[in-house]
């Protein structure tokens, strides 16, 4: 085995020939082009092959390149956000077997994802299904102790309840006369940044760049982690954090410091992600604050039984994958996982659409395929809705969170 890592792997380039098995990553791939082009491979594998969903990048291209009799890709989620994710897949695998992406997009995707076609999507589930072995964790690893899914939900109030009304309502009709004059489609970058800031709001005012924000105290979700935390962590539970932003996780870690609970964070600005790891496996910290982007996937961590998901992401297959992080083989507990959400906020809608996601993904990838999924203008007038009126709470209480429970085995 040769592994083609680090800066002196270019020393072993001659060696190549010699192995019977390279190894190497996304990231120096396209770098050591040249190199790689010129050999023969009997079998190409690509471990995590949702990496090359964009086929437009370096390593998709490089890949695209080599030179191989046979070609396998592993992955937990070959269909993260739209039916083109799993066209590049193809295309590595089979190519023109799905035709080319402008043909595929107007034979199959615009078909299925915006007009619901439950014809055309059988037909492709149908197409694909002799390339793929679909296994599902529950069904290999029967030996996985339970996983209890808790959805606590959390009211804004005050001062943030308010900002989330004035940017809900200030972006909502920044869309819609954007939409008026350039369309939906050509007004993504423009929802894109409505939905951020009002996820933002959510999460905590200070993630906002606006001045009125950065006097709000209030953080109602915030104050739930930190009421949620001592308790967890009197029972014993080692727990990982994930959310989208960093800047939230530096702000969940400045509120462990002045709590003096300990804790470890990795982002993807951290260099030595070895030394975290091992220091919350070893028992040294119970709190693993991780970025989701940085540490989603590729991390091994059975000390934890508890993972929290501050913040929901459109796609579920990226928090299911998050998630796996504890709950894979070698774990001997139960996992507990707690999704924070802001009630009647944007962020029950994305709960709505992931659940709309992953009907889409098991229609084409199950055998037994799902009900239709259409996404309309509809789901964006949804997605801006006001925050429902509130009940009148008691003059004891600042806060109202309710929680809903699931058990899912395996």
């Amino acid at each position: 085995m040769l592994d083609l890592h680090g800066p002196q792997r270019r020393e072993r380039f001659d060696e190549i020939t010699g192995h019977d098995l390279i190894l190497t990553t996304y990231a120096l791939l396209w770098r050591d082009q040249s190199v790689l082009v010129k050999h023969d491979y009997h079998l190409l594998i690509l471990d995590e092959a949702q990496y090359v969903k964009n086929a437009a990048t370096r390593a998709a291209t490089t890949i695209r390149e080599l030179r191989a009799r046979h070609r396998l890709c592993l992955t937990g989620t070959p269909l993260e956000n739209h039916l083109g994710e799993l066209w590049a897949q193809f295309d590595f695998l089979l190519s023109g077997f799905l035709g080319t992406h402008k043909d595929f997009t107007r034979r199959w995707r615009s078909p299925i994802e915006k007009n619901g076609d439950t014809i055309r999507r059988d037909l492709l589930a149908r197409r694909i299904r002799p390339f793929m072995l679909r296994r599902r964790k529950d069904e290999v690893a029967t030996e996985l102790p339970p996983k209890t899914t808790i959805v606590r939900s959390v009211e804004l109030d005050g001062a943030q309840r308010d900002l989330y009304e004035i940017v809900r309502a200030a972006m909502q009709e920044k869309i819609r006369a954007a939409v008026t004059a350039k369309g939906l489609a050509r007004s993504h970058i423009i929802v894109l940044d409505a939905l951020l800031k009002l996820r933002q709001v959510c999460c905590d005012p200070r993630l906002v760049k606006l001045k009125q924000a950065a006097r709000i105290q209030e953080s109602a979700k915030l104050e739930l982690l930190l009421n949620m935390l001592p308790e967890l962590i009197e029972e014993g539970r080692r727990i990982l954090l994930f959310s989208q932003f960093t800047g939230m996780l530096e702000l969940i870690a400045a509120a462990l410091d002045v709590a003096q609970i300990r804790y470890v964070m990795l982002t993807g600005e951290t260099t030595d992600r070895v030394t975290p790891v091992r220091r919350f496996q070893q028992g040294e910290v119970p709190i693993f604050l991780i970025s989701l982007k940085a540490g989603g996937v590729g991390l091994n961590l059975t000390a934890a039984d508890t993972v929290i998901h501050y913040d929901p992401w459109w796609n579920p297959a990226v928090e299911n994958q998050a998630t796996d992080r504890a709950h894979r083989l070698g774990q001997d507990k139960p996992v507990f996982v707690y999704k924070l959400i802001t009630a009647g906020s944007v962020e029950e809608k994305i709960v709505v659409m992931q659940q709309q996601k992953a009907a889409l993904a098991d229609a084409i990838l199950s055998e037994d395929a799902a009900g239709a999924v259409k996404f309309s203008a509809d789901d964006l007038e949804a997605l801006f809705e006001p925050i429902p009126a509130a009940p009148v709470a008691s003059s004891t209480t600042k806060s109202r969170s309710r929680t809903k429970m699931v058990r899912i085995n395996g």
